[in-house]
């Protein structure tokens, strides 16, 4: 099992950043790719980031390319969004998933994730 706590959510305006990170533990070793999804009230969880745990690879939702970034602190476990020039439609519930089977490669399907944390809410005002 692969445990993920996230942190760093809050409350910004727009055009502000906020940094979110997601601590993974337990068997670790097990990872092979790591991601972001968003969830807004009434509608289904999205995809935002996506990273391959081996060699880096990275993916993002069109909607939020050029300004969030997702990165690996490989001695600590974690991953990082870094989210910039923030809108009021980036605020939702952001989740971190894991997968913990298989080869390394980029997910962006729901469905492919075994591991989810409990989310951090990020609102961003207008």
């Amino acid at each position: 099992q692969v445990q993920l706590v996230e942190s760093g959510g809050g409350l910004v305006q727009a055009g502000g950043s906020l940094r979110l990170s997601c601590a993974a533990s337990g068997r670790t070793f097990s990872i092979v790719a790591m991601g972001w999804f968003r969830q807004v009230p009434g509608e289904e969880r999205e995809f935002v980031a996506a990273l391959a745990w081996s060699g880096g690879r990275t993916d993002y939702t069109d909607s939020v390319k050029g300004r969030f970034t997702i990165s690996r602190d490989n001695a600590k476990n974690t991953i990082v969004l870094q989210m910039n020039s923030l809108k009021p439609e980036d605020t939702a519930v952001y989740y971190c998933a894991a997968r913990g089977r298989g080869s390394s490669r980029i997910l962006t399907r729901e469905l492919d994730y075994d591991y989810w944390g409990q989310g951090t809410q990020v609102t961003v005002s207008s």
